[in-house]
């Protein structure tokens, strides 16, 4: 199996728990807990900070000492409803305590303390229609640089019709040459339905030397160190994927493949 791809650990729990040390490189760190009711979960963020993502269900949320109440709502994410998010500053605490069955992501990266906790809701986040064709899809910005809300990380989520393409045309976002591209690592959480489904994603680089082809399960984890990183849903299969980026400039940067940019060319216009 590929090492860019990570398979939960199981269907309870703390079902994936990438570090930077894991994946091999400085920024990123991705857990992921799925709760059953009453089941409560928290960690202090240290040199971190934390954005909480309730993929699915509700919860009680605590941040920093502060109780923020009863959060979250949709019980699937194919429901396509926006999501609850919570932002958590360096040095703080928080705390997850299950209302209803929960997926609840936590996405870190580096930070200085002193960022107050931000509740994100739903009527905080747009829903964005992205491409053309078979490469449309739907894009809820968690997290994304026009919001500041933290010193590191970029979340967003994505939703990828049946038969369409995402992530694409090809593009990558490995060199820090602001304006031109920012360095971002990357993890991408993926869902499918029917959850006995499978996605394709491929990560490769243009001189070939990193090349990797997978296919995706439900609740799988790629990890996007470098190159590119288009994702496809066969017909009859519906893809979602939670995406975590963060490096040494919180912005978003990139340049498409050379053979392909002529498709971003051609609907721009």
């Amino acid at each position: 199996m590929s090492r860019l791809l990570v398979r939960p650990s199981g269907t309870r729990g703390h079902v994936h728990a990438i570090t930077p040390e894991r994946a091999g490189w400085t920024y990123v760190g991705f857990d992921l807990h799925r709760l059953a009711p009453g089941e409560a979960v928290g960690a202090r963020t240290g040199e971190r900070e934390a954005i909480l993502v309730l993929v699915e269900g509700r919860a009680e949320i605590e941040a920093d000492e502060r109780a923020l109440g009863t959060l979250g709502g949709r019980e699937s994410v194919f429901a396509r409803e926006k999501p609850w998010s919570v932002y958590v500053p360096a040095g703080a605490s928080w705390r997850a305590r299950a209302l209803t069955p929960l997926t609840l992501a936590v996405c870190t990266a580096p930070a200085r303390p002193g960022r107050p906790v931000a509740v994100i809701g739903p009527d905080d986040v747009e829903a964005v229609t992205r491409g053309r064709g078979t490469n449309t899809r739907t894009i809820h910005p968690i997290a994304m640089e026009e919001r500041d809300v933290a010193d590191s990380l970029l979340v967003t989520e994505v939703f990828t019709p049946q038969g369409h393409w995402s992530s694409y045309p090809p593009h990558r976002h490995d060199e820090d040459d602001y304006p031109r591209m920012t360095y971002l690592e990357e993890t991408y959480y993926h869902r499918l339905d029917p959850p006995t489904g499978f996605g394709l994603q491929r990560v490769f680089t243009e001189d070939g030397s990193l090349d990797e082809t997978m296919a995706v399960a439900d609740h799988d984890v790629v990890l996007v160190p470098r190159g590119h990183h288009p994702c496809a849903a066969p017909y009859g299969i519906e893809m979602y994927y939670l995406n975590v980026m963060a490096g040494p400039r919180r912005a978003w940067r990139f340049a498409n493949h050379p053979d392909f940019d002529w498709i971003a060319q051609r609907d721009a216009g």
